[in-house]
Protein backbone atom coordinates (compact mmCIF):
# COMPACT_ATOMS: atom_id res chain seq x y z
CA UNK A 1 0.00 0.00 0.00
CA UNK A 2 1.53 3.27 -1.01
CA UNK A 3 2.35 5.48 2.25
CA UNK A 4 1.86 9.38 1.97
CA UNK A 5 3.02 11.80 4.23
CA UNK A 6 1.98 15.81 4.70
CA UNK A 7 4.14 18.90 6.09
CA UNK A 8 1.07 20.87 6.35
CA UNK A 9 2.50 25.00 6.98
CA UNK A 10 1.22 28.07 7.84
CA UNK A 11 -2.19 28.67 9.82
CA UNK A 12 -4.62 26.63 11.88
CA UNK A 13 -7.26 27.48 8.73
CA UNK A 14 -4.44 25.47 6.64
CA UNK A 15 -4.47 22.75 9.01
CA UNK A 16 -7.89 21.65 8.67
CA UNK A 17 -7.38 21.60 4.72
CA UNK A 18 -4.81 19.31 5.58
CA UNK A 19 -7.09 16.79 7.71
CA UNK A 20 -9.65 16.49 5.15
CA UNK A 21 -7.36 16.15 2.28
CA UNK A 22 -5.64 13.17 4.90
CA UNK A 23 -9.53 11.77 4.71
CA UNK A 24 -9.48 12.08 1.22
CA UNK A 25 -6.68 9.98 0.30
CA UNK A 26 -7.54 7.62 3.40
CA UNK A 27 -10.74 6.75 1.72
CA UNK A 28 -9.25 6.16 -1.72
CA UNK A 29 -6.97 3.47 -0.08
CA UNK A 30 -3.93 5.44 0.83
CA UNK A 31 -1.67 4.22 3.77
CA UNK A 32 -1.16 7.74 5.86
CA UNK A 33 2.34 7.81 7.72
CA UNK A 34 3.37 11.13 9.75
CA UNK A 35 6.85 9.92 8.88
CA UNK A 36 7.97 11.94 6.43
CA UNK A 37 10.94 9.55 5.37
CA UNK A 38 9.06 6.72 5.29
CA UNK A 39 6.40 8.47 2.36
CA UNK A 40 6.52 7.61 -0.93
CA UNK A 41 4.46 10.56 -1.93
CA UNK A 42 5.02 13.99 0.17
CA UNK A 43 2.43 16.33 0.16
CA UNK A 44 3.17 19.79 0.97
CA UNK A 45 0.10 22.28 1.98
CA UNK A 46 1.60 25.73 1.54
CA UNK A 47 1.52 28.90 2.97
CA UNK A 48 1.66 32.35 0.93
CA UNK A 49 0.33 34.57 3.33
CA UNK A 50 3.44 36.94 3.63
CA UNK A 51 7.43 36.45 2.52
CA UNK A 52 8.90 34.62 4.97
CA UNK A 53 6.20 31.98 4.82
CA UNK A 54 7.03 31.35 1.05
CA UNK A 55 10.47 31.14 2.23
CA UNK A 56 9.90 28.02 4.62
CA UNK A 57 7.68 26.84 1.75
CA UNK A 58 10.61 26.65 -0.73
CA UNK A 59 12.41 25.36 1.90
CA UNK A 60 10.11 22.30 2.94
CA UNK A 61 10.01 21.61 -0.82
CA UNK A 62 13.59 21.57 -1.46
CA UNK A 63 13.73 19.47 1.74
CA UNK A 64 11.24 16.97 0.48
CA UNK A 65 13.00 16.74 -2.65
CA UNK A 66 16.30 15.35 -1.06
CA UNK A 67 14.19 12.42 -0.12
CA UNK A 68 13.64 11.54 -3.45
CA UNK A 69 17.12 9.66 -3.25
CA UNK A 70 15.34 7.34 -0.63
CA UNK A 71 11.84 6.61 -0.66
CA UNK A 72 10.05 9.11 -1.99
CA UNK A 73 8.97 9.22 -5.65
CA UNK A 74 6.66 12.12 -5.63
CA UNK A 75 5.95 15.55 -4.22
CA UNK A 76 2.57 17.22 -4.47
CA UNK A 77 2.14 21.06 -3.26
CA UNK A 78 -1.09 22.16 -2.41
CA UNK A 79 -2.58 25.01 -0.78
CA UNK A 80 -1.99 29.27 -0.92
CA UNK A 81 1.40 29.61 -2.17
CA UNK A 82 0.42 26.92 -5.14
CA UNK A 83 -2.64 29.23 -5.83
CA UNK A 84 -1.33 32.52 -6.09
CA UNK A 85 2.04 31.74 -8.03
CA UNK A 86 0.63 28.48 -10.10
CA UNK A 87 2.10 29.85 -13.17
CA UNK A 88 5.65 29.94 -11.34
CA UNK A 89 5.43 27.08 -9.44
CA UNK A 90 6.06 24.06 -11.71
CA UNK A 91 8.03 25.80 -13.38
CA UNK A 92 10.55 27.28 -10.89
CA UNK A 93 10.16 24.24 -8.84
CA UNK A 94 10.66 21.33 -11.10
CA UNK A 95 10.91 18.59 -8.08
CA UNK A 96 7.27 18.86 -8.08
CA UNK A 97 5.19 16.32 -9.75
CA UNK A 98 1.41 17.81 -9.08
CA UNK A 99 -0.05 20.89 -7.90
CA UNK A 100 -3.41 21.81 -6.46
CA UNK A 101 -5.02 25.12 -5.65
CA UNK A 102 -7.01 26.17 -2.78
CA UNK A 103 -10.53 25.28 -4.78
CA UNK A 104 -9.23 21.73 -6.10
CA UNK A 105 -8.08 20.15 -2.22
CA UNK A 106 -10.91 17.42 -3.16
CA UNK A 107 -8.79 16.41 -6.37
CA UNK A 108 -6.37 15.32 -3.90
CA UNK A 109 -6.43 11.59 -4.12
CA UNK A 110 -7.05 11.98 -7.92
CA UNK A 111 -3.81 14.11 -7.73
CA UNK A 112 -1.83 11.10 -5.63
CA UNK A 113 -3.26 8.57 -8.43
CA UNK A 114 -1.48 10.13 -11.47
CA UNK A 115 1.95 11.09 -10.23
CA UNK A 116 1.93 7.29 -8.98
CA UNK A 117 1.30 6.94 -12.63
CA UNK A 118 4.35 8.74 -14.20
CA UNK A 119 2.16 11.67 -14.88
CA UNK A 120 2.00 15.41 -13.97
CA UNK A 121 -0.99 16.95 -11.99
CA UNK A 122 -2.68 20.29 -12.08
CA UNK A 123 -6.06 21.47 -10.78
CA UNK A 124 -7.08 24.97 -10.50
CA UNK A 125 -10.93 24.95 -9.72
CA UNK A 126 -13.09 28.09 -8.44
CA UNK A 127 -12.48 28.51 -5.56
CA UNK A 128 -15.28 30.76 -4.67
CA UNK A 129 -17.42 27.47 -5.55
CA UNK A 130 -15.18 24.46 -3.76
CA UNK A 131 -16.46 22.22 -1.11
CA UNK A 132 -16.66 23.28 1.89
CA UNK A 133 -15.95 21.45 5.12
CA UNK A 134 -15.80 17.47 4.65
CA UNK A 135 -14.39 14.31 6.71
CA UNK A 136 -10.86 14.72 8.34
CA UNK A 137 -8.11 12.67 10.27
CA UNK A 138 -6.97 15.08 13.04
CA UNK A 139 -3.22 15.50 13.45
CA UNK A 140 -3.86 17.72 16.53
CA UNK A 141 -3.82 15.95 20.01
CA UNK A 142 -6.98 13.85 20.25
CA UNK A 143 -9.14 15.87 22.51
CA UNK A 144 -8.69 19.32 20.78
CA UNK A 145 -9.24 20.20 17.31
CA UNK A 146 -9.99 23.35 15.22
CA UNK A 147 -13.41 24.00 13.31
CA UNK A 148 -13.67 25.96 10.15
CA UNK A 149 -16.65 28.18 10.27
CA UNK A 150 -16.18 29.86 6.81
CA UNK A 151 -13.65 30.18 4.24
CA UNK A 152 -12.38 33.62 2.50
CA UNK A 153 -12.63 37.34 3.77
CA UNK A 154 -14.12 40.39 2.64
CA UNK A 155 -12.85 42.95 4.45
CA UNK A 156 -10.24 44.14 2.48
CA UNK A 157 -7.48 45.06 4.68
CA UNK A 158 -4.61 47.01 2.27
CA UNK A 159 -1.86 44.59 3.30
CA UNK A 160 -3.17 41.01 2.81
CA UNK A 161 -3.75 38.88 -0.16
CA UNK A 162 -5.78 36.23 1.26
CA UNK A 163 -8.90 37.35 -0.74
CA UNK A 164 -7.13 37.01 -3.65
CA UNK A 165 -5.89 33.49 -2.75
CA UNK A 166 -9.08 32.51 -0.71
CA UNK A 167 -11.59 34.36 -2.49
CA UNK A 168 -14.49 36.59 -0.24
CA UNK A 169 -16.44 35.47 2.60
CA UNK A 170 -18.40 31.86 2.18
CA UNK A 171 -20.20 30.34 5.30
CA UNK A 172 -20.88 27.15 6.08
CA UNK A 173 -24.53 26.21 7.36
CA UNK A 174 -25.45 25.77 10.94
CA UNK A 175 -26.52 22.34 10.39
CA UNK A 176 -23.61 21.50 8.87
CA UNK A 177 -20.83 23.06 11.49
CA UNK A 178 -22.95 20.90 13.77
CA UNK A 179 -23.05 17.97 12.03
CA UNK A 180 -19.12 18.04 12.12
CA UNK A 181 -18.40 19.52 15.89
CA UNK A 182 -21.03 16.12 16.76
CA UNK A 183 -18.48 13.84 14.29
CA UNK A 184 -15.44 15.39 16.68
CA UNK A 185 -17.09 15.16 20.04
CA UNK A 186 -17.89 11.13 19.19
CA UNK A 187 -13.59 11.18 18.65
CA UNK A 188 -13.12 12.35 21.71
CA UNK A 189 -12.44 15.82 21.34
CA UNK A 190 -12.96 17.81 23.95
CA UNK A 191 -11.89 21.64 23.05
CA UNK A 192 -13.43 22.63 20.02
CA UNK A 193 -11.63 26.03 18.50
CA UNK A 194 -13.82 28.17 15.98
CA UNK A 195 -11.82 29.71 13.27
CA UNK A 196 -12.22 31.42 9.96
CA UNK A 197 -10.41 34.17 8.58
CA UNK A 198 -12.84 36.51 10.38
CA UNK A 199 -14.93 34.00 12.17
CA UNK A 200 -17.32 37.04 13.48
CA UNK A 201 -18.35 38.10 10.62
CA UNK A 202 -20.00 34.18 10.18
CA UNK A 203 -23.46 33.72 8.77
CA UNK A 204 -23.25 37.66 7.30
CA UNK A 205 -23.23 36.15 3.54
CA UNK A 206 -25.59 33.58 4.02
CA UNK A 207 -28.25 34.74 6.96
CA UNK A 208 -27.85 38.48 6.78
CA UNK A 209 -26.71 39.07 9.86
CA UNK A 210 -24.08 38.38 12.25
CA UNK A 211 -24.59 34.49 13.66
CA UNK A 212 -21.55 33.17 15.98
CA UNK A 213 -23.39 33.37 18.61
CA UNK A 214 -26.40 31.65 17.28
CA UNK A 215 -23.81 29.35 16.04
CA UNK A 216 -22.44 28.60 19.53
CA UNK A 217 -25.65 28.14 21.07
CA UNK A 218 -26.35 25.25 18.51
CA UNK A 219 -23.20 23.56 18.79
CA UNK A 220 -23.62 23.41 22.39
CA UNK A 221 -27.11 22.23 22.16
CA UNK A 222 -25.86 19.34 19.54
CA UNK A 223 -23.27 18.46 21.73
CA UNK A 224 -21.58 18.12 25.24
CA UNK A 225 -18.45 19.05 24.18
CA UNK A 226 -16.83 21.40 27.60
CA UNK A 227 -14.83 24.10 26.00
CA UNK A 228 -15.34 26.03 22.50
CA UNK A 229 -12.88 28.76 22.08
CA UNK A 230 -13.11 31.59 19.72
CA UNK A 231 -10.22 33.15 17.78
CA UNK A 232 -9.80 35.43 15.03
CA UNK A 233 -12.56 37.64 16.20
CA UNK A 234 -12.70 41.10 14.65
CA UNK A 235 -13.62 43.92 17.01
CA UNK A 236 -15.75 45.93 15.06
CA UNK A 237 -18.04 43.03 14.93
CA UNK A 238 -18.29 41.69 18.31
CA UNK A 239 -21.87 42.15 18.73
CA UNK A 240 -23.89 42.43 22.39
CA UNK A 241 -25.10 39.39 21.32
CA UNK A 242 -21.55 37.49 21.25
CA UNK A 243 -20.66 39.42 24.14
CA UNK A 244 -23.68 37.91 26.64
CA UNK A 245 -23.09 34.75 24.91
CA UNK A 246 -19.35 34.69 26.41
CA UNK A 247 -20.45 35.70 29.49
CA UNK A 248 -23.53 33.56 30.44
CA UNK A 249 -22.56 30.19 28.49
CA UNK A 250 -19.90 28.44 30.91
CA UNK A 251 -19.02 26.16 28.13
CA UNK A 252 -17.54 29.00 25.98
CA UNK A 253 -14.49 29.51 27.45
CA UNK A 254 -13.75 33.40 28.70
CA UNK A 255 -11.36 33.83 26.19
CA UNK A 256 -11.02 35.69 22.78
CA UNK A 257 -8.46 36.85 20.40
CA UNK A 258 -9.46 39.89 18.73
CA UNK A 259 -6.35 40.96 15.90
CA UNK A 260 -6.10 44.75 16.32
CA UNK A 261 -3.16 45.23 14.18
CA UNK A 262 -2.51 48.85 15.11
CA UNK A 263 -4.22 51.45 17.33
CA UNK A 264 -2.97 54.58 15.89
CA UNK A 265 -5.95 55.84 13.46
CA UNK A 266 -3.66 56.94 10.85
CA UNK A 267 -2.05 53.66 10.21
CA UNK A 268 -5.50 51.67 10.93
CA UNK A 269 -7.17 54.18 8.20
CA UNK A 270 -4.17 53.33 5.75
CA UNK A 271 -4.93 49.31 6.55
CA UNK A 272 -8.21 49.64 5.34
CA UNK A 273 -9.74 48.04 9.17
CA UNK A 274 -13.08 49.08 10.32
CA UNK A 275 -12.92 50.60 12.88
CA UNK A 276 -10.40 53.28 14.75
CA UNK A 277 -8.83 53.98 18.07
CA UNK A 278 -11.83 54.40 19.95
CA UNK A 279 -13.75 51.13 18.68
CA UNK A 280 -10.53 49.15 19.58
CA UNK A 281 -10.73 50.65 22.98
CA UNK A 282 -14.27 50.64 24.08
CA UNK A 283 -14.92 47.18 22.39
CA UNK A 284 -11.70 45.53 25.16
CA UNK A 285 -13.72 48.01 27.75
CA UNK A 286 -16.66 46.19 27.28
CA UNK A 287 -15.34 42.73 27.17
CA UNK A 288 -13.80 43.18 30.46
CA UNK A 289 -16.77 44.76 31.80
CA UNK A 290 -19.21 42.71 31.16
CA UNK A 291 -16.92 39.60 30.82
CA UNK A 292 -15.13 39.36 34.30
CA UNK A 293 -11.64 37.57 34.25
CA UNK A 294 -12.02 37.70 30.26
CA UNK A 295 -8.68 36.33 28.26
CA UNK A 296 -8.03 38.66 25.49
CA UNK A 297 -5.35 37.98 22.70
CA UNK A 298 -4.32 40.17 19.62
CA UNK A 299 -1.75 40.76 17.26
CA UNK A 300 0.01 43.73 16.09
CA UNK A 301 1.93 44.63 12.64
CA UNK A 302 5.16 47.15 13.18
CA UNK A 303 6.18 48.71 9.99
CA UNK A 304 3.42 49.32 8.00
CA UNK A 305 4.18 52.07 4.97
CA UNK A 306 3.96 55.42 7.03
CA UNK A 307 4.47 54.21 10.29
CA UNK A 308 5.88 57.18 11.67
CA UNK A 309 8.10 56.73 15.59
CA UNK A 310 5.04 58.79 17.01
CA UNK A 311 2.45 56.23 15.90
CA UNK A 312 4.92 53.06 16.93
CA UNK A 313 5.05 54.96 20.44
CA UNK A 314 1.69 55.40 20.33
CA UNK A 315 1.04 51.26 20.04
CA UNK A 316 3.22 50.42 22.19
CA UNK A 317 2.05 52.73 25.16
CA UNK A 318 -1.74 51.28 24.59
CA UNK A 319 0.35 47.56 25.05
CA UNK A 320 1.22 48.65 27.75
CA UNK A 321 -1.61 50.18 29.77
CA UNK A 322 -4.22 47.49 28.18
CA UNK A 323 -2.03 44.88 29.43
CA UNK A 324 -3.41 42.30 27.07
CA UNK A 325 -3.32 38.79 28.77
CA UNK A 326 -1.70 37.27 25.51
CA UNK A 327 0.12 38.99 22.75
CA UNK A 328 1.88 38.40 19.12
CA UNK A 329 3.62 40.80 16.71
CA UNK A 330 4.89 41.04 13.30
CA UNK A 331 6.53 42.74 10.82
CA UNK A 332 4.93 44.08 7.84
CA UNK A 333 5.57 42.18 4.59
CA UNK A 334 4.29 44.16 1.23
CA UNK A 335 2.73 41.55 -0.61
CA UNK A 336 2.22 42.25 -4.71
CA UNK A 337 -1.09 42.97 -5.93
CA UNK A 338 -1.80 44.28 -2.20
CA UNK A 339 -2.55 48.18 -2.10
CA UNK A 340 -0.36 48.57 0.67
CA UNK A 341 2.93 47.52 -1.41
CA UNK A 342 2.69 49.95 -3.53
CA UNK A 343 2.27 52.90 -0.82
CA UNK A 344 4.97 55.46 -0.30
CA UNK A 345 6.63 55.31 3.13
CA UNK A 346 7.97 52.06 3.18
CA UNK A 347 9.76 51.35 5.72
CA UNK A 348 13.23 49.10 6.10
CA UNK A 349 13.80 46.28 7.61
CA UNK A 350 16.22 47.17 10.11
CA UNK A 351 13.42 49.51 11.26
CA UNK A 352 10.70 47.01 11.48
CA UNK A 353 13.16 44.72 13.16
CA UNK A 354 13.98 47.18 16.24
CA UNK A 355 10.30 47.97 16.61
CA UNK A 356 8.92 44.31 16.60
CA UNK A 357 12.19 43.81 19.01
CA UNK A 358 11.22 46.93 21.52
CA UNK A 359 6.86 45.90 21.43
CA UNK A 360 7.33 42.47 22.35
CA UNK A 361 9.94 43.35 25.40
CA UNK A 362 7.60 46.01 26.14
CA UNK A 363 4.61 43.00 25.87
CA UNK A 364 7.24 40.84 27.96
CA UNK A 365 7.17 43.08 31.14
CA UNK A 366 3.04 43.02 30.83
CA UNK A 367 3.63 39.54 30.44
CA UNK A 368 5.72 38.73 33.99
CA UNK A 369 3.16 40.84 35.64
CA UNK A 370 0.43 38.93 34.57
CA UNK A 371 1.78 35.99 35.05
CA UNK A 372 3.46 36.72 38.52
CA UNK A 373 -0.70 37.81 39.59
CA UNK A 374 -1.67 34.15 39.10
CA UNK A 375 0.41 32.69 41.56
CA UNK A 376 -1.90 30.88 44.22
CA UNK A 377 -4.56 31.05 41.87
CA UNK A 378 -6.70 27.79 41.58
CA UNK A 379 -7.22 27.16 37.49
CA UNK A 380 -8.72 24.18 35.31
CA UNK A 381 -6.16 22.80 33.03
CA UNK A 382 -6.58 20.22 29.76
CA UNK A 383 -4.15 18.15 29.74
CA UNK A 384 -2.05 17.75 26.62
CA UNK A 385 0.20 14.75 27.59
CA UNK A 386 3.76 13.77 29.22
CA UNK A 387 7.16 15.36 28.96
CA UNK A 388 9.59 12.37 29.19
CA UNK A 389 12.31 14.65 29.27
CA UNK A 390 11.26 16.84 32.43
CA UNK A 391 8.90 14.34 34.01
CA UNK A 392 6.40 16.64 34.14
CA UNK A 393 2.79 16.83 32.98
CA UNK A 394 1.95 19.73 30.52
CA UNK A 395 -2.04 21.20 30.28
CA UNK A 396 -3.48 24.51 28.83
CA UNK A 397 -5.72 26.89 31.16
CA UNK A 398 -9.26 28.07 29.60
CA UNK A 399 -6.52 31.60 29.11
CA UNK A 400 -4.44 29.55 26.26
CA UNK A 401 -5.19 28.36 23.53
CA UNK A 402 -3.01 25.58 21.10
CA UNK A 403 -0.35 26.60 19.69
CA UNK A 404 -0.15 29.67 19.97
CA UNK A 405 -0.27 30.38 24.01
CA UNK A 406 1.39 29.32 27.21
CA UNK A 407 1.23 25.85 29.34
CA UNK A 408 0.81 24.90 32.49
CA UNK A 409 2.98 22.28 33.91
CA UNK A 410 2.65 20.47 36.92
CA UNK A 411 4.29 17.11 38.39
CA UNK A 412 2.25 14.01 39.65
CA UNK A 413 3.19 10.14 38.83
CA UNK A 414 3.10 9.47 35.27
CA UNK A 415 0.07 7.39 34.53
CA UNK A 416 -1.68 9.12 36.97
CA UNK A 417 -3.63 11.44 34.32
CA UNK A 418 -4.70 11.18 30.33
CA UNK A 419 -4.39 13.35 27.77
CA UNK A 420 -7.80 15.06 27.48
CA UNK A 421 -7.98 14.87 31.15
CA UNK A 422 -9.52 18.14 33.26
CA UNK A 423 -7.51 18.32 36.14
CA UNK A 424 -7.57 21.17 39.18
CA UNK A 425 -4.16 22.76 39.96
CA UNK A 426 -3.35 25.29 42.15
CA UNK A 427 -0.73 28.25 40.20
CA UNK A 428 2.98 27.95 42.41
CA UNK A 429 5.42 29.95 40.21
CA UNK A 430 5.59 31.98 37.07
CA UNK A 431 7.87 31.70 34.17
CA UNK A 432 7.12 34.44 31.34
CA UNK A 433 4.49 33.45 29.93
CA UNK A 434 3.98 29.97 30.96
CA UNK A 435 2.88 28.68 34.66
CA UNK A 436 4.27 25.82 37.13
CA UNK A 437 1.34 24.47 39.20
CA UNK A 438 0.81 21.71 41.68
CA UNK A 439 -2.17 19.41 41.02
CA UNK A 440 -5.05 19.53 43.01
CA UNK A 441 -7.16 16.93 41.29
CA UNK A 442 -9.13 15.06 38.33
CA UNK A 443 -12.50 17.26 38.20
CA UNK A 444 -15.59 16.34 35.18
CA UNK A 445 -16.88 18.85 32.65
Amino acid sequence: MTKVAFISLGCSKNLVDTEVMLHNLYKRGYEITFEVEEAEVIIVNTCGFIESAKQETIENILDAAELKSYRCKHIIATGCLVERYRDEVMRELPELDGILGVGSLCDIADAVDAVMRGEKYSSFRDKNTSQLGGGRILTTAPHTAYLKVAEGCDNRCTYCAIPLIRGGLRSRTVEDIVNEARQLEATGVRELNLIAQDTTRYGLDIYGEYSLARLVREICKATDIPWIRLLYCYPDKITDELIRELRDNPRLVKYMDIPVQHISDSVLTRMNRHGGQALIRETIARLRREVPGITLRTTAMVGFPGETEEDFEELCLFVKETKFERFGAFTYSPEEDTLAAEMEGQIDEQTKQDRYDILMQTQLTVAEELSAARIGQRLTVLVDGWDDVAEVFYARGEADAPDVDGRVYFRAPRGAYQSGDFVAVRVTESLDYDLIAEPIGKISL
